[in-house]
């Protein structure tokens, strides 16, 4: 993925749990540098007008830089004027921020970014991040099936109000998260505060992503020196799953590691037969793999049966072959998900 692309954020969030406020922490903050915000309409996105410098019918200016917009039509169409306005110098932005209702599945505009061929060939997903209040997020969670999809599709989740909340409802939801989505970073922000280093880059699949960045990002664990010690290439598969979340409407994650390379043919037929079976059920699907007679690992990811284009990682540890591939689903129970990925860690050691 080119980095001459713009990278575009989804910001999502639980009704009232703050992501205006982290939205205005945003455009009053110079270091983000100049970023384009687009939102349903200016007055539900409470922007704090001490900020604003000028306002036109479509576009809101502000100090710091950085625009806001609200979407006229349809999404792409939005986009689409706001590029044809930055190639032309009428605005000028380095990102773009999509910050969605309280009740938006973000599952469809990451979908609408990899099909409209505009779009993709000038727009790359930099990260989903979905704000969640540590006081109201567990019984939002059992309440609301949106909430459990913006927390599953989640790159960086962050818990906002943990000043006034018990340090057991923190606790309690961070455990439900983790069991929801194994993947995404948990951080804690007050009023959205602090956050320009973390919020950016969240998205590994590119060329020239560190270990560190696209093993975090994929599987959601940290490498370890011994990790790469101990590794023989005879090992079997091993699971790398956590507990499911019990929901209504279940959500389940499972992920396995396979120690030696696998051909093409067999990853491609597992994964299609996983999405021409499931892929309405498929949440995310990302991972790194490496592939029979081919030296770089490649690193992959879906949303339901939608995929980026894979990328070929460079600067890999020679060290490491590990396979790392992690499911989250819905209505699928864990022993299904398992069951796939046993399949296919039958088939490459056939």
């Amino acid at each position: 993925m080119s980095d001459t692309k713009i990278p575009l954020t989804i910001l999502t969030g639980f009704l009232g749990a703050g992501k205006t406020t982290l939205l205005n922490a945003i455009l009053s903050d110079s270091k983000n540098g100049r970023v384009a915000v687009i939102v349903n309409e200016f007055g539900e996105a409470g922007l704090d007008h001490h900020l604003v410098e000028k306002s036109t019918d479509d576009v809101v200016l502000m100090q710091s830089g950085c625009l806001c917009c609200s979407i006229r039509g349809d999404l792409p169409k939005t986009i689409d004027r706001l590029l044809r306005k930055n190639i032309r110098n009428e605005i000028n932005f380095e990102r773009i921020v999509i910050e969605t209702t309280g009740l938006a599945d973000p599952g469809p505009i990451m979908q609408t970014l990899l099909m409209d061929n505009v779009l993709a060939s000038n727009i790359r997903l930099d990260g989903v991040v979905t704000v969640a209040d540590a006081i109201n997020g567990t019984s939002t969670l059992e309440k609301q099936f949106e909430a459990v999809s913006q927390a599953a599709l989640a790159d960086l989740i962050i818990l906002s109000k943990t000043d006034i909340a018990s340090p057991e409802q923190i606790q309690n939801l961070k455990n439900q998260l983790e069991k929801i989505n194994p993947t995404s970073k948990i951080i804690s922000s007050i009023n959205g505060m602090g956050l320009q280093d973390e919020i950016w880059g969240l998205n590994a699949l590119r060329e020239k992503s560190n270990y560190n960045e696209v093993l975090s990002w994929t599987t959601g664990l940290e490498p370890k020196v011994t990790e790469l010690k101990n590794l023989s290439g005879l090992a079997p598969a091993k699971s790398i799953s956590k507990p499911a979340f019990n929901h209504d409407s279940k959500i389940e994650s499972c992920s396995i590691i396979l120690d030696n390379p696998i051909s093409n043919t067999t990853f491609d037929n597992w994964l299609d037969t996983l999405i021409g079976v499931k892929g309405s059920d498929i949440l995310r699907i990302k991972g790194i793999v490496f592939l029979e007679n081919i030296e770089a690992p490649f690193v992959f990811h879906g949303v339901q049966h939608v995929f980026d284009p894979p990328v070929q990682l460079k600067n890999w540890p020679k060290k490491d072959r590990q396979s790392r591939i992690v499911v989250i689903a819905r209505n699928l129970s864990q022993f299904q998900l398992q069951r796939s990925l046993d399949m296919l860690r039958i088939q490459s050691n056939d």
